[in-house]
Formats: structure tokens, C-alpha cells, sequence
């Protein structure tokens, strides 16, 4: 059976939850980190050396890193709407993928969430904070671009691309954050909230983790 590491408040451990959910995959959820801990046991450590989360387990693979989970399961269990056969078409979410880790990411998660609000007032350094804020401006704008009126970022069909982009809305349009006019995000987010796997391990609340930087 595969098993998931992780604790439920874990922006990345979300991520891989809800594709779990869309696969219908049955699965062990064991929490670790946080309040929880374990990262630093020797048995953890052996399965990822950087004692993050999330983690999965499956059989004899381990997988760390979400971005990787996420093609990991795409491939094993999610073939042919998770996983295309044909590169081409495959690339299209893969690109996705690396713009959230090296873009939405850095500048939603690491810059907004916490470093304005997981980081106490005193301690916020507010001129990187509004660099944040304009750049996730820009960033959703560009998204309301491209999905134009499609139900999804790259058509009819979730993809991977999605999961990844779309775990940070819950967050983003549920802080007291300046944001753009971007209906057809705002369209795509309430789709995305109709989706069982979403609602169940997404939509969460977030406040224990205001003004808290540890985790």
C-alpha cells in the first residue's frame, strides 16, 4: 500500500493528497513534522536525507519532493490523463510544473505566506513582502490569460498542472492580500472547489500557522 508522510497543514503535502484523492489510490497517511515531528529519526532520514515532508512510500520506492511525488504517481497510476504517452503533449503540464517551483512558488509560498503571513508583524520585512505582492500579481495575471475560457489551465481535462498551480489558490484568495482582478482564476478556483479530493485535503484552515514561523 503507499504510504504518505506528511502533516495536513503542509502547503506541498496538499499537493500530493489531493492527487491521491483523484486517483482513488488507497493509501496510509501517517503525520510528520510540525507538532507531530519524526523528521529527524533515523528511519525518516533513510528515506529523505533533506528531513522534509512530503514523503511516499511505495513498496520499495520512496519519492521526496512534491513536484517529483506528483510525476511520480502521474506516471505510475495516472496514465493516460496524468501521464500522456506522447512527450509532446506530455511536456505541456511538465512545463507547468517547473514555472510553479521556480516562479508561483518561491514567490507565493516563500514570499507571501511566509514571509508576511507565518512571520510576526516586527519581524516582517515589508519592502520584499510588496515585491512579493507585485510579483504573484503578475504571476495571476498571466494564469487568467492563458486559461482563457477553459475549465482547466490546459483544457477540459485536470492535469497535473493544475494540482500544482491550484493548491495555492485556497490560500491566496482566503488572505487579506492585495490582489489583481483575475475572474477567470477566480472561475478556475471555484471549479476546482467542486472537486471532492480538493475540498478534503485543500481547502483547510490555515490560521494556527499566522505569525508562526516554526513549523
Amino acid at each position: 500500500m503507499l504510504t504518505v508522510y506528511g502533516r495536513k497543514s503542509s502547503y506541498n503535502l496538499q499537493k500530493v493528497m489531493w492527487l491521491v484523492a483523484e486517483l482513488g489510490l488507497p493509501h496510509e497517511h501517517i503525520e510528520r513534522g510540525g507538532d507531530f515531528g519524526g523528521l529527524d529519526a533515523p528511519t525518516f532520514l533513510a528515506m529523505n536525507p533533506h528531513g522534509r515532508v512530503p514523503v511516499i512510500k511505495d513498496g520499495d520506492t520512496v519519492v521526496w519532493e512534491s513536484q517529483a511525488i506528483l510525476r511520480y504517481l502521474g506516471a505510475m497510476y495516472g496514465r493516460p490523463q496524468f501521464w500522456a504517452e506522447d512527450a509532446a503533449t506530455r511536456s505541456h503540464p511538465d512545463r507547468w510544473l517547473d514555472w510553479n517551483a521556480t516562479s508561483l512558488q518561491p514567490d507565493f509560498l516563500n514570499g507571501i505566506f511566509w514571509g508576511w503571513y507565518r512571520t510576526p508583524a516586527e519581524k516582517r520585512n515589508m519592502s520584499a513582502v510588496k515585491a512579493k505582492f507585485t510579483a504573484c500579481s503578475r504571476h495571476m495575471m498571466l494564469l487568467d490569460r492563458v486559461i482563457g475560457d477553459k475549465p482547466f489551465l490546459l483544457g477540459a481535462e485536470l492535469t497535473l498542472a493544475d494540482i500544482a498551480i491550484g493548491t495555492a489558490f485556497h490560500r491566496y484568495f482566503n488572505m487579506e492580500i492585495p490582489r489583481p482582478d483575475v475572474p477567470r482564476v477566480e472561475d478556475w478556483h471555484h471549479r476546482l472547489q467542486e472537486r471532492p479530493g480538493y475540498r478534503r485535503h485543500v481547502m483547510l484552515p490555515f490560521a494556527e500557522l499566522y505569525g508562526r514561523l516554526a513549523y
